[in-house]
């Protein structure tokens, strides 16, 4: 057995494919390796939407070190503590700077000294992109659309044609043509697990379509498409443009001049549509990760359950790692005999689903209610969602990937209320108790069990290059003392 391990804690990995199956060595290697440690408690974390191996790699060695850092300084439970870390298939946009996940000093009042060993001065801001802002070309290179191939395969030939289209100048007649190949590609690489329960069926093949992401079969319900797919393009396109611009995204000459439509309505619009692409994989990645909670890492952690009774499970999930994790705590079974689900704790950092997902009743809609509703019920601690409006890759063009038609003159912040992520506003319509981070097991302020609790963590999670933001700003003391807490695993001052 290889003993790997993180900040002196054992360490595992659990891989899946697209599909949903396990890795079986790695299954065996941490219900055999748990088991044989004696470890009484797991954190369990799961990487975002635009992570490969190694930047996820990176993000579970700077999350952990901390973690493990902490436990250490406030008791012994660190002794029988284990760490897992989830690899799901996600690729990043070669475009895309990767987030850097290392750590830097802290002033944080927690236990200790001020400064923690594992944060380093002089590194830099937390949450920063590694590599130059170099100017996005509004056209597909061939290495991304190489990446974008090998993601999303059934979609390839849709992929080819709008990459030939991204090269030519664009008229309204290839702007209406790039819609269609988009569409295209969204119905071919859909997959049924996208739906948080809000979505706006779209396209007369998915009226009614209604809920779709809480179905029980491994196959999956039916799909639901983003509903800006709906929407005039040339509206939408450039719409997306002026959100780049807002963000002060590096653009190339073909995008540069006033804001979209005012003198040219298609300058730059190749850019909007790229931008279209870009957040259109990511929502398919939605469906992606709702799977492999559902019919991956949920079994998992029940045959965990069952093979290790005593284990208690925490859940740690970032951007669309959220996603997943919830999914999972949602399908994760109590052992054999037993009636306890193995889930102990949920941690939610900057999550990347809707804010209505737990809520018993959509406040727009009363006949239907989020996928994950009675989710914290069914959790034996804390449900605790982290969200920073300094996230804008959540806050801005999250919910323009959501929006419906009529809604595409809507100022943002209408927008990110009604189709915004949890990681920027919080979950919505379940009676989450709200706090700010730095609260958080201080002065009284425990977490309750089997309640939602919005944590706002802007004051932290708040640096970032544009367009994405503070999205992957997710390394601190703060976030990592939270997620001890929420587990039991450190005692609550005051």
């Amino acid at each position: 057995m290889t003993d790997r391990r993180i900040g002196g804690l054992p360490w595992w990995e659990l891989r899946f494919d697209a599909g949903g199956d396990p890795d079986p060595v790695s299954v065996t290697g941490l219900l055999s390796g748990a088991r044989a440690r004696g470890v009484t408690d797991l954190v369990v974390l799961a990487h975002g939407w635009n992570n490969d191996r190694d930047v996820a790699d990176a993000l579970y060695a700077a999350f952990f070190n901390l973690l493990a850092e902490q436990a250490r300084r406030a008791g012994p439970w660190a002794e029988s503590l284990g760490l897992v870390g989830v690899h799901w298939p996600a690729r990043r946009w070669p475009d895309e700077p990767a987030p850097d996940f290392e750590p830097v000093g802290s002033t944080w009042p927690g236990p200790g000294p001020a400064r923690l060993a594992g944060a380093r001065a002089g590194v830099g801001p937390v949450g920063r992109r590694r590599g130059p802002d170099r100017p996005r070309s509004a056209g597909l290179d061939d290495e991304t659309l190489n990446v974008l191939r090998a993601t999303f395969p059934v979609g390839a030939p849709a992929l080819d044609r709008m990459a030939h289209l991204l090269r030519t100048s664009p008229t309204r007649a290839r702007v209406r043509a790039f819609a269609n190949e988009l569409r295209q590609f969204a119905t071919v690489t859909a997959d049924g697990f996208g739906d948080d329960g809000d979505a706006v069926p779209t396209g007369p093949d998915l009226a009614g379509a209604g809920r779709s992401a809480d179905g029980p079969a491994p196959a999956g319900p039916a799909p639901a498409l983003p509903a800006m797919l709906d929407v005039d393009p040339v509206k939408l396109y450039a719409r997306f443009l002026d959100e780049l611009r807002r963000c002060h995204t590096p653009l190339d000459a073909a995008a540069v001049g006033g804001a979209a439509g005012l003198v040219d309505p298609l300058r730059g619009i190749w850019h909007g549509a790229k931008e279209a692409l870009r957040q259109l994989t990511y929502w398919q990645m939605k469906g992606r990760v709702g799977r492999v909670g559902r019919v991956g890492l949920g079994p998992v952690l029940t045959r965990l359950a069952t093979v290790a009774p005593a284990v208690r499970i925490h859940l740690v999930g970032h951007s669309f790692g959220a996603r997943l994790v919830s999914f999972a705590a949602d399908a994760a079974q109590p052992a054999v005999g037993g009636t306890v689900r193995p889930v102990r704790s949920l941690t939610l950092l900057q999550g990347a689903f809707s804010r209505f997902a737990f809520a018993p009743t959509l406040p727009f809609d009363p006949v239907r209610s989020g996928a994950l509703a009675g989710l914290p019920a069914r959790i034996a601690g804390p449900v605790s969602v982290c969200f920073s409006t300094n996230d804008s890759a959540l806050g801005v063009f999250y919910p323009l990937a959501s929006l419906a038609a009529g809604d595409d003159a809507a100022a943002t912040p209408a927008l990110a209320e009604r189709w915004g992520a949890l990681g920027f506003h919080g979950a919505a319509g379940v009676g989450a108790r709200s706090l700010p981070l730095a609260a958080v097991g201080h002065g009284g302020n425990r977490l309750e069990h089997r309640r939602v609790h919005n944590v706002d963590a802007t004051a932290v999670v708040r640096r970032g290059g544009p367009p994405a933001g503070a999205h992957s700003d997710i390394v601190h003391p703060e976030l990592t003392w939270l997620v001890l807490v929420a587990g039991g695993l450190v005692p609550s001052s005051g």
